[in-house]
């Protein structure tokens, strides 16, 4: 997909930019990025949930963090960062939205609003979640995140394969089991406070990006803060601009992401969806000589057996067809997938016809 190629030179690709999101937004070229993840602020000063009992600040939340008049403001805000959002979208992006009980909801409402077609939402549960300080809830131990296309015509990128092997080849699943940003992971400042107080995992961006996003691909983070974003795009070999207001977050993040390395080419290609893969006619293969029309082909058995038309065709006496149709024709099945049921003879050995588009293919890379 990657929308960002044409506009890349436009672009302040691998920096943090110092500013306010929307108006920073504005002077990047529409349609210029192909995926953006944002954790905007949660609105908890409104509920009055940033104090613990003894009405200490949690995890040295400031006084301007997360702070909105009234919700009125707070949705003017999600409104005009989201259409910026989707205006700098490539038309077949996506957009990456976290959030809590808080905010998700109302963030969900205006990116529907917008035209933003979601496609998901991930419950992102905590294996080590922060404890309900005044015991008069449940402990708050998941969030959310909506993955949603920019339209609901988009071609979107999903790696289903790359999530597939990540899950132990078994399909991932809508609930993420991760851990919070502990340890020498969680950036601190001189004093040996959280530097931020609500840096996201590592492992819960790569995941993100891995699923959603290819190499050398665009990312935008509109809310940058420590740069865990920008961090595992360079770990990853992705294309990220970040946007943060606070001089603090933007020095750190630059400072993380340079001593970021980025992991070997071959190591990050991702693994190829049977989806994605170029569409070869069986047709072409016979007009191109690779295989003769008048070849004889069978299933592996040699039960069944066909003729190759000029025309890219199959005939069994009276039966003509594709390979896929002829071949759920003559078993009796309701579909077929003729480039795996059919075989033609080579030095003695059945092959799969698949062996011939595959091998068209790599010539045709490496032409």
């Amino acid at each position: 997909m990657s929308g960002a190629k044409s506009a890349s030179m436009e672009l302040p690709l691998d920096q943090i930019l110092r500013g306010e999101c929307v108006e920073t937004m504005r002077s990047l070229p529409s349609g210029s990025v192909d995926c953006v993840f944002a954790d905007p602020p949660y609105n908890l000063q409104l509920r009055g949930e940033l104090r613990r009992p003894d009405d200490t600040l949690v995890d040295g939340v400031d006084d301007d963090w997360d702070k909105f008049s009234d919700l009125e403001e707070y949705d003017r805000f999600t409104r005009a960062w989201l259409a910026e959002a989707r205006r700098v979208l490539h038309k077949d992006g996506t957009i990456w939205v976290i959030g809590s009980y808080h905010n998700i909801y109302r963030i969900g409402a205006i990116l529907q609003d917008l035209g933003f077609w979601i496609l998901n939402d991930i419950v992102w549960r905590k294996s080590n979640p922060m404890p309900n300080f005044r015991g008069r809830r449940f402990t708050n131990a998941h969030e959310t995140l909506i993955w949603a296309a920019r339209g609901q015509d988009s071609r979107y990128r999903f790696n289903y394969q790359a999530m597939k092997a990540l899950n132990d080849d078994v399909q991932m699943r809508s609930d993420w089991y991760l851990p919070l940003c502990t340890g020498n992971e969680r950036l601190r400042n001189e004093h040996g406070l959280k530097l931020h107080p609500t840096q996201k995992p590592e492992s819960l961006l790569h995941r993100v990006l891995l699923a959603s996003t290819t190499v050398n691909d665009v990312i935008l983070d509109p809310f940058s803060g420590t740069g865990t974003t920008a961090a595992m795009a360079r770990r990853l070999r992705r294309h990220f601009i970040g946007i943060e207001r606070h001089p603090d977050y933007v020095e750190a993040a630059m400072a993380r992401v340079a001593a970021e390395t980025p992991l070997e080419a071959d190591a990050v290609q991702t693994t190829q969806d049977k989806r994605e893969a170029p569409r070869i006619p069986f047709g072409s293969l016979v007009e191109q000589g690779v295989i003769a029309a008048g070849t004889v082909v069978c299933d592996k058995k040699r039960r069944v057996h066909a003729t190759v038309s000029p025309d890219g065709t199959l005939v069994n006496g009276t039966k003509r067809g594709s390979i896929h149709k002829l071949g759920a024709q003559l078993t009796n099945a309701p579909s077929c997938n003729g480039w795996t049921f059919w075989h033609f003879e080579r030095a003695g050995e059945l092959l799969q016809l698949d062996v011939l588009r595959q091998e068209t293919l790599q010539k045709t890379a490496q032409a």
